[in-house]
């Protein structure tokens, strides 16, 4: 039997393995599976991705890509004259305002790190990005890497209770954050 000539099946397995974890979180995520959702053979899982890891990995990077094209476009829009307390709120309130199961999927995948050492380079690696974004454009390294850290478990811990957003209380914890 001749082989088929797939050149878009390695990246049609990073897009079920996203939908599978998207469904069934990252405890449902085996090669097994994702072939499954790509309708592709297990053997292609596996001669694409050797270890669960790679795959986590791939979905990672392919999430982060979305994630940060979309902060940087954020952080291009940051009016100079606005107090970056009020654009950082206007930030939080997008995104809680967005599709709150893509969120729990890029938390799911980004939280993935903590248990999957190989999975923490990849998670470090957009968190350092953002703050070079931010740092570029507001000039202060340090001021970024809070702001994203207080961004960050903003929005998570606004998708674990289901509070309703409050802009007012998002800038004045800025504002006690940034002194």
């Amino acid at each position: 039997m001749a082989r088929r000539y797939d050149p878009d099946r390695r990246q049609r397995i990073i897009d079920a393995a996203i939908t599978v974890v998207g469904e069934r979180g990252i405890a449902g995520l085996s090669h097994r599976s994702v072939a499954a959702a790509a309708d592709v053979p297990l053997g292609s899982t596996t001669y694409h991705f050797a270890s669960r890891d790679e795959l986590l990995i791939a979905a990672l990077r392919q999430v982060n890509g979305v994630c940060l094209a979309e902060f940087a476009s954020w952080v291009d829009g940051i009016d100079p004259a606005v107090p970056l307390a009020e654009e950082v709120a206007r930030l939080v309130e997008d995104t809680l305002a967005g599709d709150r199961s893509r969120m729990e999927l890029e938390y799911e995948l980004y939280l993935a790190a903590l248990r999957h050492e190989a999975v923490r380079p990849i998670a470090a690696e957009c968190l350092d990005e953002m703050v070079r974004l931010l740092g570029r454009r507001i000039g202060d390294d340090r001021t970024a890497r809070a702001v994203v850290a207080f961004t960050d478990g903003l929005v998570l811990q606004h998708l674990l209770t289901g509070q309703p957003f409050d802009p007012a209380s998002v800038r004045a914890g800025l504002a006690g954050v940034l002194g």
